[in-house]
């Protein structure tokens, strides 16, 4: 069969190429095209678009790229009809993909969604828009069958993908072998997580290397993602002394004693990999304030939205500062009491999130819904 799947992030790029993989196996004809990442093109897909072309923050950003997403918009219609595949996937990235989600089932398209847009934060009116453009939505977070279910729309649940990206990856490098590749002293390690796209690293960098000089006795090193160059880390003030290890998150992680995080997938990538974090996040202003207005969770961390409570502490806008950071950086290092309770919190948070195999479930159900 033909596939067209579109993510506009790293998360989705990843998740995407793990179910890439599995529809292989169940489909040996399987051909993909894609908008995506460099994680998809290795699964053999034909890539159309890189996410990093794709990624605007906040809603003042996307109004000064607006021309360019418009674009985008027609240039993925035309070459969605080109390709003729037999569904389109859509991953996450909901501002565009509901947008082809409509065009592709006008157009007689099959459309299956996978990891739900997180309409039970903000715009839960785009169930509607969901229930009718797309045929069956894949869900990843064990709270939204239920959230959906009050729509009277039935979803798939599975468990969330994570648990086999660590799963799969956990041939880490030994703690010996990961200093002497990256050049790295014998010093305890944070970590530290910007973000996958240059617009959320330039804000969030800076920030997060601020605390470096109150910790004498530790060595921050940045996480940096697949598709920024390591140079681009080096750019901001203070960065100097700050190494940068590139696609090495998990390895970073494993010998982390805490970590600060950009609120998004990685909270739970950190979470998973049993490392205490400090969930940092700061926008454009008005774009925040925006955003409050509309959004109705009591958290913005994956690991906290998940678990029902502040398991992990949250720094938000003006309270994300060089004061605070070290006040809640210091009690995950140094509270024993705190920092037992936030790994404890963590194996709950495992629990919840079912057990392994959610990428090949995933796929399983498609090949089954499409041959039906």
């Amino acid at each position: 069969m033909r596939y067209y799947i579109i993510a506009g992030e790293a998360s989705g790029d990843l998740h995407a190429s793990n179910l890439m993989k599995e529809l292989k196996a169940l489909d040996q004809d399987a051909i993909f095209r894609c908008w995506g990442g460099d994680l998809m093109k290795q699964q053999g897909a034909e890539l159309v678009k890189h996410y990093r072309d794709l990624a605007f923050m906040g809603f003042m950003e996307v109004v000064s790229h607006l021309p360019v997403i418009l674009k985008n918009f027609k240039f993925c219609e035309r070459d969605v009809l080109g390709f003729k595949p037999d569904v389109v996937i859509l991953v996450d990235y909901p501002g565009f993909n509901l947008r082809i989600a409509e065009f592709a089932s006008r157009s007689g398209l099959r459309v299956f969604y996978y990891i739900s847009p997180q309409l039970w934060a903000w715009r839960s009116s785009r169930v509607k828009t969901i229930r009718k453009w797309v045929e069956r939505l894949f869900v990843i977070l064990p709270f939204e069958t239920a959230f959906y279910k009050r729509y009277n729309y039935s979803v798939d649940y599975a468990g969330h993908p994570l648990l086999d990206v660590i799963n799969e990856q956990m041939q880490l490098k030994s703690r010996p072998q990961f200093l002497a590749e990256n050049e790295l002293p014998d010093l305890p390690m944070i970590a530290l997580l910007p973000g996958s796209r240059m617009m959320e690293i330039e804000k969030m960098l800076q920030m997060m290397t601020s605390v470096i000089s109150s910790f004498p006795g530790y060595q921050f090193v940045v996480a940096g993602a697949p598709s920024i160059p390591a140079e681009f880390y080096k750019r901001f003030p203070g960065n100097s002394g700050v190494r940068v290890v590139i696609n090495q998150t998990y390895d970073l992680l494993s010998h982390s004693r805490a970590a600060l995080v950009t609120s998004g997938t990685a909270t739970l990538e950190t979470a998973l990999m049993e490392v205490p974090q400090v969930v940092c996040y700061k926008g454009n202003a008005l774009s925040y304030l925006i955003a409050k207005q509309l959004v109705h969770v009591s958290f913005i961390s994956l690991v906290n939205l998940i678990t029902g409570r502040m398991l992990v502490p949250e720094l938000i806008q003006s309270e994300l500062n060089q004061k605070n950071l070290v006040k809640e950086l210091s009690s995950l290092l140094e509270d024993g009491a705190r920092r037992q309770s936030v790994l404890d919190g963590y194996q709950s948070l495992k629990h919840d999130l079912g057990g392994r195999g959610a990428s090949a479930r995933v796929a399983a159900l498609m090949i089954q819904y499409l041959k039906a």
